[in-house]
């Protein structure tokens, strides 16, 4: 992937990384060399200088004690062309003896001349390039201390003593080529070396967004092309691996979901990492208490406390058998084998299996027969009966055959709602895919199911409360078989659980796919050894009780039915303060 544009370039940042320390190198180098080399003509000159004032020296007591007229000076040892000055200074008075580029005496004290000073303290190299004051010019300044004088030459700093000082510049010249040269060098190749780098830079962030990368851009011709190369491999080789690794997530997580099996998957320290709808349903079912979005509260339950302790006991590498424990529950009239699995790096799997479902669906089916027997004949007995006395009766009263034909009526009506009833189940059972599912929300069908049924509330004293139904809950469904569920348990608890009594209809969880919906009522309850026959088909807890309502015996088959089709599980167990509690689910889409 390209650099971020705030960001310098690898290759640019290289090259002028480099290119500027070598041309501070450079520039040192010029520096030293250009001092070292100007030091050099400076002490050549003056020691050619500082040789004759060695000279003067050597005659200078016999000079200072004779007529300076008939004495010579000892000669220049420069050539003629260079006319040099010959200063002698006094150090007690700073007084010029003898200057022999004037002819006039020289007042002036020249004890704080730099050159006198360097001289008369014995520093090395006692010279300097100075304007005089007393020639009005730049001079060459030699200064030697003998005794209690100063000798001084000085040659004037002109073009030709300024040539003579003066650096040869060929080496700069020299450096300045290697220079540039270096720099053209170091160019092609921080190209070359950034253009890799980029590579290997633009490999890391496809392999961060795990983007296929482009084989046709690496170049293996240097070392880190081939370095490439075979990060660009191994790359996609382990993205290959982890592809295939996550199609076999999705079909673990696929069958997870459409086990018959409820499953979860924690981590050691029990924080949950995968379940599906009939864990959270099982657990429900087994726990004495409704859990909410934190599932690890499963752990406090005493009924798994035997699994709990087997999958969170320190592993047993060498013997694998007991890495895997099952148990038998029996909770709110349902039968349950619990298993406990540990894995390798210390994460566990706990499943639920609801092992009377299959006992049931047998015991339904002989029984359905003869139920639906029983149920159409009632009816059919009745109003036959009825028919028959007002026909073998010339005589009844009119009172009396209204009676009868009333009671008849009652009867076709109860036989018609159960065929009727009998008609959904069938559909549902064998030709569901004529029910079109379209987009509802199912807020609006729990409270339109609510107000429908205000009237028979109020005969009874009977309030329901809707915690946790958000006024939007988006559902892929059917909207009158939806409607079917919350009205057929409302008519169930406005049936049997007593007057003064309160449903709660609460949607107590809710994940990308489902709804969780609890229905409770605060009645009497029923039996625990009922609880696991309620959606049966015509099962009634009180048979005699249940006729006299005028009930089919299908409301709450048809709710299990119908919460089936909307890919959901349902299951009856009784609320710890009492009453009856309901649990299912709804798949959203």
């Amino acid at each position: 992937m390209a650099r971020n544009k705030k960001n310098i370039p690898f290759q640019k940042e290289l090259f002028l990384s480099i290119c500027g320390f070598f041309i501070i190198f450079v520039a040192i180098t010029m520096s030293l060399q250009y001092y070292q080399e100007k030091s050099i003509r400076h002490n050549n000159l003056y020691s050619l200088l500082q040789e004759y004032n060695h000279h003067v020296a050597n005659s200078l007591n016999e000079y200072l004690n004779t007529d300076t007229a008939d004495t010579p000076l000892p000669p220049s040892p420069t050539p003629k062309r260079f006319p040099y000055r010959l200063t002698i200074i006094d150090i007690n008075t700073g007084k010029v003896v003898l200057d022999n580029s004037s002819s006039e005496a020289i007042s002036q004290s020249h004890i704080d001349r730099p050159e006198i000073k360097s001289a008369i303290n014995n520093k090395k190299n006692s010279y300097s390039i100075r304007y005089s004051e007393t020639l009005k010019d730049t001079y060459f300044y030699v200064a030697y201390r003998h005794n209690n004088y100063v000798i001084r030459t000085s040659l004037p700093y002109d073009e030709t003593i300024s040539n003579i000082l003066h650096v040869d510049p060929l080496f700069q010249y020299i450096l300045i080529a290697i220079a540039i040269m270096f720099v053209i060098v170091l160019f092609i190749y921080s190209h070359l070396l950034g253009k890799s780098i980029s590579n290997l830079e633009e490999l890391a962030q496809k392999a961060k967004l795990n983007l296929p990368l482009d084989t046709t851009m690496y170049d293996d011709t240097s070392t880190l092309g081939r370095i490439t190369k075979n990060l660009r491999k191994n790359y996609d080789e382990t993205r290959r691996a982890r592809e295939e690794l996550t199609l076999q997530e999705e079909k673990l997580l696929a069958h997870i979901q459409l086990s018959r099996e409820g499953i979860a998957i924690f981590t050691h320290e029990r924080k949950m990492i995968v379940s599906n709808n009939l864990f959270i349903q099982y657990a429900n079912h087994i726990t004495d208490r409704t859990l909410d979005d934190n599932l690890e509260e499963v752990f406090t339950e005493p009924a798994l406390q035997e699994i709990i302790e087997h999958v969170t006991s320190p592993h047993n590498k060498h013997n694998n058998s007991s890495d895997t424990k099952q148990i038998q529950i029996s909770k709110n009239g349902l039968h349950f084998i619990v298993r406990g699995i540990r894995f390798h790096d210390r994460s566990f799997e706990i499943s639920i299996f609801d092992n009377t479902e299959r006992e049931r669906e047998d015991l339904v089916k002989k029984q359905l027969t003869q139920n639906i027997a029983h149920e159409l004949k009632t009816p059919v007995s009745s109003i036959r009966g009825y028919l028959e006395t007002l026909l073998g009766t010339p005589g009844i009263s009119a009172d009396m055959q209204q009676q009868f034909l009333e009671r008849s009526y009652a009867q076709s009506r109860r036989l018609s709602d159960l065929l009727n009833d009998i008609s959904v189940l069938n559909r549902l059972d064998e030709t569901s895919e004529l029910y079109d599912c379209h987009d509802i929300n199912l807020s609006s069908i729990i409270h339109e199911a609510i107000s429908d049924s205000v009237t028979a509330l109020e005969n009874k004293s009977m309030h329901i409360n809707t915690p946790g139904i958000q006024p939007h809950m988006p559902l892929k469904g059917n909207p009158s078989l939806v409607y079917s569920i919350f009205r057929n348990l409302i008519d169930n608890s406005i049936a049997y659980a007593g007057t003064n009594t309160q449903i709660t209809i609460n949607c107590y969880h809710t994940d990308n796919q489902y709804y969780y919906i609890s229905f409770a009522d605060n009645g009497v309850g029923v039996e625990e050894a009922h609880l696991n026959r309620l959606f049966e088909r015509f099962y009634r807890v009180d048979k005699g009780r249940s006729r006299k309502l005028g009930g089919t015996g299908l409301g709450l088959a048809i709710v299990k039915n119908a919460v089936i089709f909307h890919g959901g599980e349902i299951m009856a167990k009784n609320a710890q303060g009492g009453g009856l509690d309901i649990l299912f689910t709804l798949r959203k889409m």
